[in-house]
């Protein structure tokens, strides 16, 4: 154990400060925000799992006889780390609402790896297999995690050299991507052995970090702007073109990638939720951006599907098909069919339809 003299003191006392206050950041952003989004989730587990990475190593580094259990929960916590990280990212910046099933598999695939890894191959009775195999293991799945995130952010790059003007929640997730890759790049750094002394470094900087980070939010006038998904409480002002473009690009993923368009009891207040925007300003969007109302737009969408149909030679009635790419009536489907493609299912049938 390291002789705690005043100067260790003090190390110990700024090294376990970002330790302490991560975990009381990460308990509030999963407990006790008001602004419940999938973002502040992934913010809170990232700032925990942080906490305890870096708890674990204050404390190993003033007490080497830590048991071991302790040492093994601490590096595990590595495993989510990267995984947090990267989907934090995406949900700014994609302003991800529901929880995506791949992402939903890997949180759970790291959750068996950790719990199987320290059931059948506790550090206490294998610390070689840890120390050789498996610290590497953990950092290079960290390592993956931050790569991955940087590609995710290329489009904040593209604007820095552009010398476009970033968004406050653009350069909120641009400092959290640095904290983490300094972090790691000190914890490979110590691990690899290549400047004595250099394990506390980590500690140190988070600590440092996590105050400037308070220190600037406590001198700005608000903080709501820290997350992307407050840019979608735009009540009735006029949307900017790359606010617009954005939420467009939403809609059409949303309705191809779910489908939507085939219930045929859809709303407008229904597509609204998906992108998290109040109906009236969808509305505004399909008007003023792409000017058609929300009817055409969702029907258009029917119209291509039913045409897909057609062509492929399906042994459905063409009532049957329309009925099944959301039209809720024969007549329905037939006008708005003839007012998109410009003739009846019944003639684009016969267009489409070689001669024998």
């Amino acid at each position: 154990m390291t002789a705690m003299t005043f100067g260790n003191n003090l190390l110990f006392f700024f090294s376990a400060l970002g330790a302490f206050n991560g975990l009381i950041a990460g308990t509030y952003f999963l407990c006790f925000t008001a602004k419940r989004t999938l973002s502040n989730y992934f913010l809170g587990g990232l700032l925990m799992a942080l906490s305890i990475r870096i708890g674990k190593s204050v404390a190993y580094f003033f007490d080497h006889d830590l048991p071991r259990t302790v040492l093994q929960l601490g590096l595990t916590a590595c495993l989510f780390i990267g995984p947090f990280l990267y989907c934090f990212v995406k949900t700014e910046i994609q302003q991800v609402r529901k929880l995506p099933v791949s992402w939903r598999v890997q949180l759970l695939a790291w959750s068996a790896v950790m719990l199987v890894t320290g059931l059948v191959f506790p550090y206490a009775h294998f610390p070689r297999l840890w120390t050789h195999y498996m610290i590497p293991a953990i950092y290079l799945q960290w390592g993956i995690y931050i790569a991955l995130t940087a590609a995710s952010v290329q489009s904040l790059f593209k604007k820095i050299r552009g010398g476009e003007k970033l968004k406050p929640f653009e350069k909120w997730i641009l400092t959290i991507c640095a904290t983490i890759f300094l972090l790691f790049t000190a914890y490979v750094w110590a691990y690899a052995n290549i400047t004595k002394g250099s394990y506390i470094i980590g500690p140190l900087y988070f600590s440092l970090v996590t105050y400037l980070v308070i220190f600037i939010l406590l001198h700005r006038k608000k903080a709501n702007d820290l997350s992307s998904f407050a840019a979608q409480k735009y009540g009735d002002r006029k949307l900017d073109e790359e606010d617009a473009q954005r939420i467009i690009a939403q809609l059409h993923k949303v309705m191809s990638g779910q489908a939507l368009f085939r219930n045929p009891r859809l709303k407008v207040g229904d597509l609204a939720r998906e992108v998290n925007i109040p109906g009236h300003q969808l509305s505004r969007i399909l008007n003023d951006s792409l000017q058609k109302n929300f009817t055409l737009f969702v029907n258009e969408y029917r119209v291509a599907a039913a045409c897909k149909m057609l062509s492929s030679g399906t042994n459905f009635t063409i009532a049957a098909v329309g009925e099944e790419v959301g039209f809720n009536s024969k007549s329905t489907f037939f006008a708005a069919f003839k007012k998109i493609k410009g003739l009846t299912p019944n003639e684009y049938m016969r267009e489409i339809t070689p001669d024998l």
